[in-house]
């Protein structure tokens, strides 16, 4: 019986290995209009308050508190954008808009709906409003550096830059960022069976799916996906292109050619490269799994020897590439969500190894908890299980079934 020379590592340990092996990349300054989504490598700081003047937050009318209601000449308006060229005295208002700085002598607005303009002018032809409602200084009046301080800190190295972060970086007065750099993977299908889909299928022949399906998973991740096409079962063929990738990329994902077949080549070729991790990993799907790390030109470069079953191919990735990129893109926490969630249906279990089994998460508003749905037919062929997952249920290794409404770990690939 031919053995592996690998020993069979926990998911948890060959995680370890992948994520002590993985650095982020370097960061780099780019333009805020394209910094969505990548994570910030430094702090950002205010260099002036927000808002830099006293300002009306409605529209209404400036005015000293301490002179109360009544009727009183208009002096002047001011509007968001200008700054009053004159001052606000006891015994006199102006009429301001929502954001306008506030003139100096005035401490209060009185909003517009507690006053009436009067068709009288006063006796040196000014306009006239009748102000209705008591204030105290300070009302509807946003202060000096009341929604930011200046040198406040806005933003920390490893927050990730969704909609609110780039808006308080354009507030702050930002237009570029220094971000890690996502990093680069490439894709290399092999096996002399698979061919380019749009191609005639001979007898023996399929599609190639991997390198689609892990293409639009990079994306996703925000990585940026380099293709390297297909490898023959040609150990000098998958060689050059193994070392081209290694060139090219941070990250190179094979697929195929990890198990025990004779022509299961790539094994050898990573070991010639560089440093092979662990080549095999206690979990169902994916057991050939390896991971290998090569030096070029001063920089790691990871080596991920997916398997060639569709499914298996896929799950790997989710479990170990995806917290590679987290890591390598900033990501202070990489690993994927972890929820508990309740079984619907009875699910068969494997005594030799722990499963990811795919299902569909989602909550119940009725009982208060996450239920997990099984996608069905769990074999590593078949991608149509992975279609509509958005988790992996952490199934123990052990014989028998797991119940209905049992309380399981389930893994996040996807929305809920």
């Amino acid at each position: 019986m031919t053995e592996s020379s690998y020993p069979m590592l926990p998911v948890e340990d060959a995680l370890a290995i992948v994520l002590e092996k993985s650095t982020p990349r370097a960061p780099q300054q780019i333009a805020l209009g394209t910094a969505a989504g990548l994570l910030l490598s430094a702090d950002i700081v205010a260099h002036e308050p927000l808002p830099p003047f006293h300002a009306a937050v409605k529209d209404g009318y400036a005015v000293v508190a301490a002179d109360g209601a009544g009727v009183y000449p208009i002096v002047g308006e001011v509007t968001a954008g200008h700054v009053a060229d004159f001052r606000i005295e006891p015994g006199t208002v102006a009429y301001i808009t929502t954001g306008a700085p506030m003139p100096d002598g005035a401490d209060a607005v009185v909003m517009v709906e507690e006053t009436e303009p009067l068709p009288i002018l006063d006796s040196t032809g000014r306009k006239q409003v009748n102000i209705s409602a008591t204030v105290k200084a300070g009302d509807d009046v946003r202060p000096i550096g009341v929604d930011i301080q200046a040198g406040e800190r806005v933003l920390t190295a490893g927050d990730k830059l969704g909609p609110a972060e780039i808006g308080l970086l354009a507030t702050v007065g930002a237009t570029h960022v220094s971000v890690f750099s996502p990093p680069l993977v490439g894709t290399l299908s092999t096996g002399d069976e698979v061919i380019e889909a749009g191609t005639s299928l001979a007898p023996g022949q399929i599609w190639d799916s991997n390198r689609p399906t892990l293409a639009a998973a990079i994306q996703a991740m925000n990585g940026t996906h380099i293709d390297l096409g297909i490898g023959r079962d040609n150990a000098a063929d998958l060689s050059e292109r193994v070392m081209r990738g290694l060139h090219e990329c941070d990250i190179l994902l094979t697929s195929g050619g990890v198990s025990m077949g004779e022509l299961d080549l790539l094994k050898p070729i990573f070991e010639h490269a560089g440093e092979v991790h662990f080549g095999r990993i206690r979990m169902k799907p994916g057991k050939p799994l390896t991971f290998a790390t090569v030096e070029i030109d001063g920089r790691r470069r990871l080596i991920f020897g997916l398997p060639g079953n569709p499914v298996s191919s896929l799950v790997t990735f989710y479990l170990f590439v995806v917290p590679a990129i987290r890591k390598m893109a900033g990501w202070l926490n990489p690993h994927l969500r972890r929820v508990q969630a309740y079984t619907m249906r009875d699910l068969p279990l494997d005594p030799q190894r722990p499963e990811y089994h795919r299902a569909t998460i989602r909550w119940d508003a009725g009982s208060h908890r996450f239920l997990a749905s099984s996608t069905g037919s769990q074999a590593s062929s078949r991608l149509l299980s992975m279609r509509t997952a958005n988790a992996l249920l952490e199934l123990p290794q052990r014989s028998g079934t797991l119940p209905e409404g049992s309380m399981v770990a389930a893994l996040m690939i996807g929305e809920l």
